[in-house]
Order: structure tokens, then sequence, then C-alpha cells
């Protein structure tokens, strides 16, 4: 069944996506293009997540695009500015005008006797259409957009206040003068608590386990005094690299000293909620620093919305719900008019699809990464995956620009099909990612795996990929050409 031909074809119209598409474009600018996006306009998770104070959880220096300047004063900046960022991106570069809206893709079969992918979507109408490409580039994230996760509380159904994920949150929810409890303890927890407690009766945040908690100005001096005196785009140049060896520096400073990180994080937390505050219960950790993602709040409003009274944290677990609220094991009665499950999300990893390469159906779990970009076996095919210890674009710029540099050793040495051997049939496999966060271990069985050495073993650092992907050899004797 033939269908309309490009030469690359994403799917998803998120940051991943736009980044790809605006990086093919300068640097390939002979290939063609097509997006495929299954909502009705782009921005992924800026568009997606609408609950009060959504925001991002990295700077912006590094969230933002290598090619395109962050110009705002504020680093960590509001799901709305982000979206409007994203928005310019795609017009400024043209890749507005090469997204299909409303087409959720379904399957993908790779024929080595074609040496293209079949890909079949679907409309928001229920028709079916097909495309097919040379190469097939997914962007669609990591999490199921249908659905976060929510666990099975006991007696929910006897609760008579609203329950909301925040990734359902609608206009029509009222907060202000209600009694808020927001379960969790994450980035949506630690950012959802201040913003409802702006006009919110009481907001409490209920957490199972505390997270690490660190405060980072909203506004980063540097970046503003640079831009003042050197221009934005060399501002945004040298404050990118600032912030990317300073978080490279405190991953591998938590990873090998944790016990001083864990003393020098909870002290910060002290200064904040000062010494009468039981920091031992709420803000400390079972785990050492990174081993899940460290929650970064702008200007510490956690930390002022919990010293004026309008927020407060409880560490217990539910019990069960009741009529007007929840029952904790301790006894305690929490009530509450509206409860929002910060609970996490659900991964879905290559946006769902069902794929087969000659005939033999693939499942995730299956896989195998190669350099964090493509998977053993399977052909002119790569998935962005950005950091889970960094700002997301940084890994997906790169993905994308060596994406750039496999097609233009394709075009010059004339192969149509480039795909990652496995060698060492010996080699050990492990998960995907070192990462203990809920949302990770509840899919781990379902998650693509990696190896011992390079090529095969996910680097998790910045500096590690950039020689790898900007500058390694594409044909490296792994990569088979043909």
């Amino acid at each position: 069944m033939a269908g309309d031909f490009v030469d690359v074809l994403i799917v998803g119209a998120g940051l991943s996506g736009i980044g790809a598409a605006a990086h093919l474009q300068r640097l390939c600018p002979e290939r063609s293009v097509a997006i495929l996006e299954a909502r009705e306009t782009l921005g992924g998770t800026w568009d997606l997540f609408r609950y009060p104070g959504v925001r991002s959880d990295s700077d912006m220096h590094t969230l933002g695009y290598s090619f395109r300047p962050w110009t705002e004063a504020r680093s960590i900046a509001d799901g709305r500015s982000i979206l409007e960022y994203l928005q310019a991106t795609a017009r400024e570069t043209g890749v507005d005008r090469l997204i299909h809206y409303r087409h959720r893709v379904r399957s993908a079969s790779w024929s080595s006797d074609a040496a293209r992918w079949t890909v079949e979507a679907e409309r928001e109408s229920g028709e079916r259409v097909v495309f097919e490409c040379a190469f097939l580039l997914v962007c669609s994230g990591y999490y199921d957009y249908a659905e976060g996760y929510t666990p099975g509380f006991p007696g929910l159904e006897r609760y008579c206040g609203r329950v909301v994920h925040p990734q359902h949150w609608t206009d029509d929810i009222d907060h202000a003068g209600k009694r808020v409890v927001v379960i969790g303890s994450g980035a949506t927890a630690v950012t959802l608590v201040p913003e409802l407690a702006r006009t919110a009766a009481q907001v409490t945040m209920l957490q199972r386990s505390p997270s690490y908690v660190l405060s980072l100005p909203t506004v980063d001096p540097i970046a503003r005094w640079l831009q003042r005196f050197a221009g934005h785009r060399a501002a945004h140049a040298v404050t990118r690299w600032k912030n990317v060896l300073i978080s490279v520096g405190l991953f591998k400073l938590c990873r090998r000293r944790p016990d001083f990180a864990k003393a020098t994080l909870l002290k910060l937390v002290r200064q904040q909620l000062g010494p009468a505050y039981d920091v031992e219960t709420h803000f400390t950790p079972s785990y050492n620093p990174w081993e899940q993602r460290l929650c970064f709040v702008p200007d510490g409003d956690l930390f002022k919305a919990i010293r004026s009274g309008r927020a407060s944290v409880v560490t217990d677990t539910i019990e069960s719900f009741t009529e007007t609220g929840l029952r904790l094991a301790s006894g305690a009665v929490l009530p509450a008019d509206l409860v929002v499950t910060a609970t996490g999300l659900k991964l879905k990893l290559v946006g769902g699809l069902e794929m087969s390469v000659d005939g033999r159906k693939l499942a995730p779990a299956e896989l195998v990464n190669y350099k964090g970009v493509l998977f053993a076996g399977v052909p002119n095919f790569a998935s962005v995956f950005g950091y889970t210890n960094a700002s997301w674009t940084l890994k997906a710029d790169l993905a994308a620009t060596f994406v750039c540099r496999l097609l233009n050793h394709m075009k010059q040495t004339g192969a149509r099909q480039c795909v990652p051997r496995v060698d060492d049939a010996d080699m050990a496999l492990q998960p995907w990612v070192d990462f203990s966060s809920g949302y990770f271990q509840r899919a781990i069985d379902q998650l693509p795996k990696q190896g011992t050495k390079k090529p095969w073993k996910l680097n998790h650092n910045y500096l590690a990929d950039l020689v790898t992907l900007r500058f390694g050899a594409v044909d490296d004797g792994v990569m088979r050409f043909s």
C-alpha cells in the first residue's frame, strides 16, 4: 500500500520534534521532512499541561534550543512562556508548515527490500492514512498523554469532593478559598503547592516519602549581565555552558560524595525553614541525591508558602478516603474540598506505535540502545529520549544533529540503510536507566535495555555525549551501511 513519501518523517511536534525539524532544515536542506502530530496543536508537554504554576524544572538556557537563544529575564519559565517560545521557533524556522495535525501514528513497518518505512496514522475522523519514509525519527516523549498514574486509593468512591490529576487540569477547577490536598512530592507537587496556596484556604502536600528540594533564582544574574554587555546570542552560549558544567558537576558530586551532597542540600532547606521545622521527617529522603530527580523551586516559593502558614507538608500514608477528606495511617484526618493526585506519569516509549522489521514485530523491551539515539537491529530509525539528570533539550539537540550527520554520511557514500549491529552476543544487558523514580520502576520491564560498554551504554552525561554524537565517527565499525 503506497503512501506519501518523505525523506525523514518525525513523530511528535513537541520540544524534541520542532528542534529536530529545525536541525534537519539547517544541516540537511536537501532532505524532505514532515511531522505527524496526534494533537491539534504543537507544543507537546507545554501545551498539554495546564495546571496552575506549570513551569520548567530546568533552566531555560539549557532547556531552550542551542540555535535560538532564550532572551527572557526568567531562567525558570512558566509553561505559557515556553509554549510561546516553541511557537515562535516553529514559525521562524518554517517548521510549522511541515506539521500534519490530528495524525496519530499507529504502526511502522520496515522493508529492507524497499529500504523504507511504511507508517500508518489515524486521523481524528478515524480515517487511516499511510506515509512512507526513508528515515523515521520518533520525538513523542516518554509518557502517555492520555492518562497519568493514579494509585488505587482505598475508599476513593466515597469521597464527595473533586479529584483531579494535574495532567487533566481544566479551567473549571476552582480552588479559591478551598481546602486542597496535593498527593505527591515530585516536581509537579512542589510546583502546584505554592501556586494553589495563593488563593486556597489551605494547601497540604501529602507525601509518602520526601524528595530533595533545592531553591534556585528565577532570574540568572550572570545571564542578565552578559545580555547587557555581550548581546543575546553570546550571553546564551556562555550561560548555557555555565549551566551545563554546573549540572554535570552537581550530578557527579551527588553520585561520588552522596553523604556530603545530602548534608549540604538539607542544610539549605533548614536555612529556608528555620531550626524549629522538622526537616528530618518532611525533607529528608531515604535515597541519596540524584538517585531520583532533584526538585527545583524558583526563589524558594515552596518554602515561602510553608513559612507563611498557607501551605504545609504531611508525611504519611493514606489509609482510606472518607466522604470529606483522607484518613491517614497515623490516625490523622485531612479535610479536603479538592484532592490533586500529583502521583506521577505512565511511561509510553516510541509513541506507543507497533513496530516491525521485515515482518518481525518489535517490542520496546527487546530493543538495545545505541549511543542513546538508535537501537540495535532497527534500520533507519532513531528515537529522542532526553536526560533524566539534566535538561531534556541538551540530549534532544545532540540526538538530532547526530541523525543529520548520519544522513549526510549516507548521502555521501550512497548508502540507503544504516543499522547498528551487536557483535558481542555475550554482552550483559542492563535496565535503560539507573533511576529509582516510581514512574521508571513501574515500567522497567517495558523499557529498552542498555549494554555494559560503548556504544551500547547510556552516558547520562552531556559532555561525553557531545564528544560521541557531535564529533565521534559516524562509521564506527558498529553501524553498518548498505
